[in-house]
């Protein structure tokens, strides 16, 4: 029987988007069925199999997308939260594959869940690119989100402290605005998307508050105090309001969290 982590890998060396999108929504599927061994003793990549296109740049040389009013403002914003729904699926993959030991199976299961509902999102935003008459790697995206999953290789902890409590929660408080936007724009189509997008991250930022505090419960640590000094020591960036309150705190991502060492 194949193992959960050789599963893993292989999503992760996938180059092609829609390879890999069908990659982790097929290892979801085998999960369920019980056709994998929950094993993740195989090696994770450093860095995963990603296609030539898009041109992955700096975050400074990245050019000015506007406020999304235009068609074209809209094509380049859908076109980078594709990127990151695209990156997201490894993200959520690497976490099962390189951690998914050293939890109970409910983990995965969870995990597994959040690789799926990336790799729907993405495939919602492409499609919605070309009803538009462009694709996911006709623009440049930036090349920093895959940063946060080498700065917590090490450590489980600093992973679910890192990508879905600071990350995915920071999504929380731009969605809504950019709802709006597109919304004021006629573009109901893609509101819709990502607002679909918008209920499955708070899941997404529920499920990791809830195992960061399960991992800190058992090993005798208190989870604020960890989270701040994991935020302090792992995330190059910095937490800056304002703050979707109502969606984190939904998420059990409390302002006790973030509140104190926001700048």
């Amino acid at each position: 029987m194949q193992t959960l982590g050789e599963a893993a890998r292989a999503v992760l060396l996938t180059a092609d988007p829609h390879d890999k999108r069908r990659a982790a929504r097929g290892l979801a599927r085998a999960w369920r069925r019980g056709q994998l061994e929950h094993r993740c003793d195989t090696p994770m990549p450093d860095q995963p199999a990603w296609p030539a296109e898009p041109e992955l740049l700096a975050p400074n040389r990245m050019p000015k997308r506007g406020k999304g009013g235009s068609e074209r403002g809209r094509i380049a914003l859908l076109h980078a939260l594709a990127h990151i729904e695209f990156v997201a699926i490894d993200l959520a993959v690497d976490l099962v594959g390189r951690f998914g030991g050293e939890f109970p199976r409910a983990f995965v299961d969870d995990w597994i869940g959040v690789a799926a509902d990336e790799a729907m999102h993405f495939a919602l935003l492409d499609r919605r690119l070309r009803q538009l008459g462009s694709h996911y790697g006709a623009l440049p995206a930036h090349a920093e989100l895959w940063e946060a999953a080498e700065a917590t290789a090490d450590d489980a902890l600093a992973r679910l402290a890192i990508v879905p409590m600071v990350l995915e929660a920071r999504g929380l408080d731009v969605t809504p605005a950019t709802v709006e936007r597109f919304q004021a724009a006629g573009d109901e189509a893609s509101a819709k998307i990502l607002s679909r997008i918008y209920k499955d991250e708070i899941r997404h930022v529920s499920v990791g508050t809830l195992w960061f505090r399960q991992k800190c419960d058992e090993m005798g640590f208190n989870a604020v105090e960890t989270w701040h000094a994991l935020v302090k020591s792992r995330f190059r960036g910095s937490l800056k309001p304002p703050f979707n309150d109502s969606a984190r705190h939904d998420a059990g991502l409390t302002q006790e969290f973030y509140a104190v060492i926001a700048s």
